[in-house]
């Protein structure tokens, strides 16, 4: 604390005075002249010029502080900070890109994956209706293979049937003439007469 000349030429008196006054200079128990207490010493008007010029030391010092010492750091800190934020941004846009591009591959693959498939389709089902058709075919044409050979077996067996039913036209025509009668015809007016009959 500043003290000056006019306060300790004040507080002077009183310690040579000390402790002879009597109870009424003093204050109780301190030994502190009673005048000596007037004005709190950074109220005084007296002491205003030096605590201003150390006011204005003191004030330089911390701006010089300031400004040497802690705004350095902390642009150093917000330009450290400012550096990783874009670095951290730009990562961020690099790696949106990259997820995009994985995406539209992504879709495009999809997309081609769905072209070929309904082409394997489309050429299974055209395979399977091919096979179809010939197995069909092939199977019309056994079937027409085996009518015609049975309309053959049928119309030898007609042909056949129709060479026993004459014999047996005859046989039979005979056998009634014999019996109706009497007495015998020949082969060939019997013959003769089941093919008039047949026509």
């Amino acid at each position: 604390m500043f003290v000056t000349s006019a306060f300790a030429q004040e507080s002077a008196p009183a310690a040579e005075g000390g402790h002879a006054g009597t109870e009424g200079d003093t204050h109780s128990g301190t030994g502190v002249p009673a005048e000596a207490h007037g004005v709190f010493p950074p109220f005084d008007p007296a002491t205003f010029p030096s605590q201003l010029l150390w006011l204005a030391i003191t004030f330089g010092l911390f701006y010089l502080f300031l400004k040497k010492v802690v705004m350095p750091r902390v642009g150093g800190i917000i330009d450290v900070r400012n550096d990783r934020i874009t670095q951290d941004l730009d990562h961020a846009a690099r790696l949106k890109g990259e997820a995009d591009a994985a995406v539209a591959a992504y879709e495009q693959e999809l997309a081609e994956a769905k072209t070929k498939a309904n082409a394997i389709g489309q050429q299974a089902n055209d395979a399977a209706k091919a096979e179809a058709e010939a197995a069909r075919k092939k199977v019309e044409a056994a079937l027409d293979q085996k009518l015609g050979e049975a309309e053959a077996r049928i119309s030898s067996i007609k042909a056949n049937a129709m060479k026993e039913v004459g014999t047996i036209a005859e046989d039979t025509a005979s056998a009634i003439v014999e019996a109706l009668v009497g007495g015998k015809a020949s082969k060939a007016e019997i013959a003769a007469a089941v093919k008039s009959v047949a026509r």
